[in-house]
């Protein structure tokens, strides 16, 4: 983490036609960078158009969010899928959001993938350089967010060879594995919901640089951006525990197109 600046990120934009998933009119004045679903897994063209001006008025960072094409499944199933396609869907996704937000004067800061996208890339390093491939063919001032882990080294090798920035991510609401992996959802404790747990967990993190893991024992991580899931019932309360605790701490919350 730079000193004393963290990004703080949520995904956001993921309800779909007449249904409502997440509180995003009350996240976004509390976050700096929001990850907006681009239709595939969520979110529809007038969704995405409500969030950007959200975020727009809120003087928050638009980001895409693009994912697997599985609106059922929230984009969250694991699917067989080539390189080649990988990057067609990924530029789709990020052309879409990008016209929605130019439509209001406003420009992509970064791109996250979403869900099992993202956690195939972090099996999956050649996963991570497609989606940098297209990220840095479309506009190579865009940030790509990446798990923060042991594998940083190689993800920053591949931000070098593509020619963009890398911002790494720590999961505020997330169980962590002892390798540095996500706790998979199906079990018991991988989604926390405890504001009080998850402020620890973070100011923990921004002093000493480590989090602990579902085992029992600790792992040193660096990142320059923190997540909190939209669609957690305590989203809200979740960012704001962890604004208070940052910011009591002396650390500002900034985005990270502002010191990376």
């Amino acid at each position: 983490m730079p000193a004393g600046k963290i990004d703080l990120n949520a995904d956001v934009g993921e309800s779909f036609g007449v249904y409502t998933l997440g509180m995003d009119a009350e996240l976004m004045p509390l976050i700096s960078s929001a990850n907006i679903a681009c239709g595939f897994h969520a979110g529809d063209p007038a969704v995405m158009r409500r969030t950007v001006e959200l975020a727009r008025r809120a003087g928050t960072a638009v980001g895409a969010h693009p994912g697997l094409p599985d609106l059922v499944g929230f984009g969250r199933r694991a699917m067989e899928i080539g390189l080649q396609e990988i990057r067609d869907i990924t530029a789709y996704q990020i052309g879409a959001l990008q016209a929605v937000a130019a439509a209001q004067g406003e420009r992509l800061q970064h791109v996250k993938p979403h869900g099992a996208l993202y956690n195939m890339a972090v099996k999956k390093p050649e996963i991570w350089d497609a989606i940098a491939e297209v990220v840095s063919a479309i506009d190579d001032r865009l940030i790509l967010f990446a798990l923060a882990g042991p594998d940083r080294g190689t993800i920053e090798e591949i931000g070098r060879r593509r020619g963009i920035r890398v911002a790494f991510e720590l999961f505020a609401d997330r169980a962590y594995n002892a390798d540095g992996s996500l706790v998979a959802r199906s079990r018991p404790g991988a989604v926390i919901h405890d504001p009080a747990v998850v402020a620890d967990k973070v100011l923990r993190f921004a002093r000493e640089g480590r989090v602990a893991t579902i085992e029992g024992g600790d792992i040193a991580l660096r990142a320059e951006t923190i997540c909190v899931h939209g669609d957690n019932p305590e989203a809200v309360a979740l960012v704001r525990a962890l604004r208070e605790t940052l910011l009591q701490a002396g650390i500002e919350i900034r985005r990270p197109a502002e010191f990376l």
